[in-house]
């Protein structure tokens, strides 16, 4: 078991360093990438799979057994993270083939972006939180590295403010992880659970729980401390982007919660207090800050921060609708915010700008496009049927179960004014005519090209469809995975089965 939990971040890793030695040979370099996102694809469905069926599967790295060892787990919710990163990663790799030049290949992009599909899994599988540090750690490098590559100064200028916001948050996990150590003894997220709720000491852990909401904080652009968002999103090619959006920041947001559900107890009303009110603010500024730009990709940017409230949303509630609410939304938002991602470059490539006053004329010169784009967009905005409606209801149903008026109606205004943000890239890049009256329709592309570009969009397109049109089993699974969550007893049990059966019988 531990070796097939261990797979989906040991994949990336040999793909990675497959790739570097052949980086000279673009599109060898590509297949690789493309069959290891493939392979990994294969093996996290199997775990999602054994999860659903057998409940949390975990093992023990060299056999040393948990508290003391190396922990893997995959839970509900840990499970489907790993599938939906695996299909991004998949989708982005296609993708890659014709919107990363050779230069980039040749500087190892394949090895990085691969890395950085190593540290996405690692995170989601750890279940000690060094680990989760170090895979942290490992996304940081990768990213920064997508981010500068190609050298550019607008990259160097967005890359060194990513870095200099992430390395702060660095700071503050290696400081909370410290002091748990040293509060507790341990660093396994299952003893963290056990032990942490014998320490009599609530100031110590109220100031811990501050501190780890800052850390993660940072990582999920929360509001007030995704300002380094918006000013690096934009400078990196669109492939690398599209990964970024769909879920580097989702790996915050699982990070917050994993702790908050499973690590404190839920006794500290205070910090359901800090995450709601920064999940309200977070909506608000993010879909504002959509509202006031004119550019495409910085409109999608600031769209991610007002997704990552409604997600935070769910975790602050606290409740079991409100968790598969999260978990849901999760799901729904990485594959649609890819795929406007995606969108977006190829309508760069079809009208040669990313400014909305600049390009025009989409939709008369390529339907199939708009069409595309319609349903990322509207999907996002929370047009039913669409995925985004379900997510939508699910969290304004949970705040209307707890008499959350006011959280309810800020969601219904974030989704208001999502969809007037959309409205506006509908109307000026797709609806009006091209300034210049020279909009190139798909067909101006190649053969390839159009199959590498379309067939990633369509494929998350299909899923959004899906998730829309059948939202049952999946509002089932998250129900399941929010259970799991709030009861963390099969999870304990996977881990440290002789040490809760032993607490059990006492």
């Amino acid at each position: 078991m531990s070796w097939l939990l261990a797979l989906p971040f040991l994949i990336p890793i040999a793909t990675a360093l497959i790739t570097f030695p052949a980086r000279g040979r673009q599109y060898l370099c590509s297949a690789i990438s493309i069959l290891g996102c493939l392979t990994a694809l294969c093996i996290n469905l199997y775990i999602l799979v054994l999860v659903e069926s057998q409940g949390p599967q975990a093992g023990q790295m060299g056999d040393w057994q948990a508290p003391f060892g190396i922990t893997l787990v995959a839970d509900r919710l840990s499970a489907v993270m790993l599938l939906i990163s695996a299909i991004v990663g998949l989708c982005v790799s296609l993708f890659a083939i014709s919107d990363i030049s050779e230069k980039r290949v040749k500087m190892g992009f394949h090895s990085f972006f691969q890395l950085l599909l190593a540290g996405v899994s690692g995170s989601f599988i750890t279940g000690d939180l060094f680990n989760l540090y170090v895979w942290f750690e490992v996304m940081l490098i990768a990213s920064f590295a997508l981010l500068v590559l190609g050298g550019e100064k607008i990259q160097l200028d967005g890359g060194i403010k990513y870095v200099a916001l992430n390395l702060v948050s660095t700071l503050l996990m290696l400081t909370s992880i410290g002091l748990l150590y040293g509060l507790t003894g341990t660093l396994n997220m299952a003893q963290l659970h056990i032990s942490l709720a014998e320490v009599q000491n609530p100031v110590a852990i109220s100031t811990l729980a501050v501190i780890f909401i800052c850390a993660f904080g940072i990582k999920a652009a929360i509001f007030p401390l995704f300002f380094w968002l918006p000013a690096s999103y934009h400078v990196p090619p669109v492939a690398v982007t599209a990964v970024f959006a769909g879920l580097l920041t989702k790996v915050g947001v699982y990070a917050l919660i994993r702790t908050f559900t499973l690590i404190f107890p839920n006794d500290l009303e205070f910090t359901r207090d800090i995450l709601l009110w920064a999940a309200l603010l977070t909506m608000l500024t993010g879909v504002l800050g959509a509202a006031a730009h004119y550019e495409f990709r910085k409109i999608l940017a600031f769209h991610i921060i007002s997704q990552i409230g409604f997600l935070v949303l769910g975790l602050a509630l606290n409740s079991p609708l409100a968790l598969a609410g999260s978990v849901f939304y999760m799901v729904h938002n990485i594959v649609a915010k890819t795929n406007l991602f995606l969108i977006s470059g190829t309508a760069q490539r079809l009208t040669g700008s990313y400014e909305l006053n600049e390009i025009g004329g989409l939709y008369r010169s390529s339907p199939f496009l708009s069409t595309l784009f319609f349903i990322a967009a509207f999907s996002l905005a929370g047009f039913p049927p669409l995925s985004g409606f379900w997510a939508k209801l699910l969290l304004v149903k949970a705040s209307l179960d707890q008499a959350a008026y006011i959280v309810a109606a800020v969601a219904l205004i974030t989704g208001a004014l999502t969809l007037f943000s959309m409205s506006k890239i509908w109307a000026e890049a797709f609806w009006k005519p091209h300034p210049e009256e020279h909009c190139k329709n798909l067909y101006s592309l190649s053969g390839a090209e159009r199959f590498q570009r379309l067939l990633p969009v369509i494929l998350l397109a299909l899923i959004t469809l899906t998730l829309g049109f059948v939202p049952e089993p999946f509002i089932e699974y998250s129900l399941g995975a929010a259970g799991e969550l709030l009861e963390p007893d099969d999870y304990l049990n996977a881990v440290l089965p002789g040490i809760v059966h032993s607490i059990t019988d006492n």
